[in-house]
């Protein structure tokens, strides 16, 4: 296994082997000198630090005193169990506290490419590239499974940890006997035919592949034995994994770049699993596991429980006003009936707007600024329906007085009327609602009385388990958000003028980077 920290040059060292195992001993604190525990503790701080201030290498330059213990050992060939065992490297700029498992030491995924000269590298996390000795595709699995130590550690108590991710470049797929383009007929699959010949490969080394078959995200298993689950994920750029509608130019970065962006967001988000929409509720999961282990039994067996805050692994059905067009719950409706507002939960996030007053009509010029995370911010403290069916309450008291503070997760059906503070935007639109009232959201109705409308429910949906499912999730994305603006120079307690000037100067950064990204790599 080859390491190396340069990965922009493809030259190998002359240097003998002696030399160099010296020079890669050299940077490491000594374990028995007089000077060790001053050198560890420098180590530690060390680490600490470049957590703190050097989150994504390459956003921020790594600082010039840095020690040497930061560089990955010179080229060696050496299998990894000759690591003196307890010898502990400085983590990566761009790797959490948590993460210095040793299963994990590698990073959380790798970015699979064959160079110039034909051999097969693995651009791993902080600059480290690996020789992959794999000559095929279920030997590339087990290779990452065993040797690589890719992965990342549970997000949560009950959880378990990521599952490895490789990311297969062009001239990997050619190498491991892939397309480097699915045909039209395999992209309106999503996958490739199962008589392939890769396929028969994994079948024959008893690999199995998840329902969704072999397609841009495949993932490679075996049925779990106890506690040992083995699974490794792929993601293929070129047959659109990597959509532009999500990842932006990143399917066309060079390998070591595209390592390094991945990584960044597996560190901070966690790793991907599809596309970032995919990734947010894959992240949700992740913070919630559906299962938790009991307690032991008379037995001293443990068995697998409801995780208490979680959405539970069984599924539950929703409120009929809250059901989509086609979901059983309407099969009793007549064909072709369109659903009012009467019938039907209508929401929508843009309708949260409001007309130009006389004043702002006036100006010859209007300043919009988008407050980011907005939508995030909104689900801290949002408490939402958990593991369990809705409750309907059909009849609700007649002249109930105002709602001020509505029970949480509900849906209300009911008028509101009057006028209220036109301000904040429009939070209700009565215009073309049934006279015996529609159906609302529980934020929207709290909204509506703190503005001052006369809210009077008559019918509601109540859901008694509930809590704050997304709090965990939006923390993680508050700071993943928060680092990466650092990193972009828009602190978080910058002055107004400070805060405009230092985006316009990212947004001219941006448009610069993509004017002179590659489109594609050169073969």
């Amino acid at each position: 296994m080859r390491r190396t920290r340069d990965c922009s040059s493809s030259s190998r060292s002359s240097t003998p082997r002696q030399q160099r195992r010296k020079r890669w001993r050299r940077p490491q604190c000594p374990r028995r000198s007089p000077a060790g525990p001053t050198r560890r503790a420098k180590c530690q701080r060390f680490r600490t630090d470049a957590l703190i201030d050097q989150v994504v290498e390459g956003l921020a330059p790594a600082p010039a005193t840095a020690p040497v213990t930061a560089s990955r050992p010179a080229s060696t060939t050496r299998p990894p169990t000759s690591r003196r065992p307890g010898a502990r490297k400085a983590a990566p700029a761009n790797t959490p506290a948590d993460a210095t498992d040793p299963r994990f030491e590698n990073g959380p995924l790798a970015v699979v490419d064959v160079d110039l000269d034909g051999k097969v590298l693995a651009y791993c996390t902080g600059g480290l590239v690996l020789d992959v000795p794999a000559k095929s595709l279920p030997a590339l699995v087990h290779w990452t499974l065993t040797e690589a130590k890719l992965g990342a550690p549970k997000l949560a108590g009950p959880g378990k940890p990521a599952d490895p991710l490789l990311v297969l470049t062009e001239t990997a797929l050619e190498r491991y006997g892939l397309p480097t383009v699915l045909t039209e007929e395999e992209r309106l699959a999503g996958r490739l035919p199962e008589g392939h010949k890769v396929i028969k490969q994994l079948v024959r080394a008893e690999w199995k592949l998840t329902k969704r078959g072999f397609g841009p995200w495949a993932r490679i298993y075996r049925p779990a034995q106890g506690s040992e689950w083995a699974c490794v994920q792929l993601c293929i750029p070129s047959w659109q994994a990597l959509d532009t509608r999500h990842w932006g130019e990143a399917g066309q970065l060079p390998p070591a770049e595209l390592a390094r962006l991945l990584c960044t967001y597996a560190v901070r988000v966690m790793t991907p699993r599809g596309s970032t929409a995919v990734t947010g509720l894959e992240l949700m999961t992740a913070l919630h596991p559906a299962t938790r282990a009991s307690e032991p039994d008379a037995d001293g067996k443990r068995h697998s429980e409801h995780n208490p805050g979680s959405l539970g692994k069984d599924p539950v059905n929703c409120a009929p006003c809250e059901a989509p067009d086609g979901h059983p719950l309407l099969a009793d409706l007549p064909r072709f009936h369109l659903r009012g507002p009467g019938e039907k939960l209508f929401e929508e996030a843009y309708d949260w707007v409001r007309p130009l007053t006389d004043d702002e009509c006036l100006h010859r010029n209007l300043v919009v600024i988008d407050v980011n995370m907005a939508f995030a911010a909104g689900a801290n403290g949002l408490r939402v329906g958990l593991a369990g069916q809705p409750t309907h309450a059909p009849r609700l008291v007649a002249g109930r007085p105002v709602l001020r503070r509505p029970v949480p997760c509900e849906d209300w059906q009911g008028q509101v009327g009057g006028t209220g503070s036109q301000s904040a935007g429009e939070p209700v639109h009565t215009e073309g609602r049934p006279a015996a009232g529609a159906w609302y959201a529980t934020p929207t109705v709290a909204y509506a009385a703190e503005l001052g409308y006369d809210v009077t429910p008559v019918e509601a949906w109540v859901r008694h388990g509930n809590g704050r499912y997304l709090d965990g999730w939006y923390n993680r994305l508050r700071d993943a958000y928060l680092a990466t603006m650092a990193d972009l120079g828009v602190g978080a307690d910058l002055t107004p003028e400070d805060f405009l000037t230092a985006m316009t100067a990212t947004a001219a950064a941006t448009l610069s980077s993509r004017s002179s990204c590659p489109r594609s790599r050169p073969r």
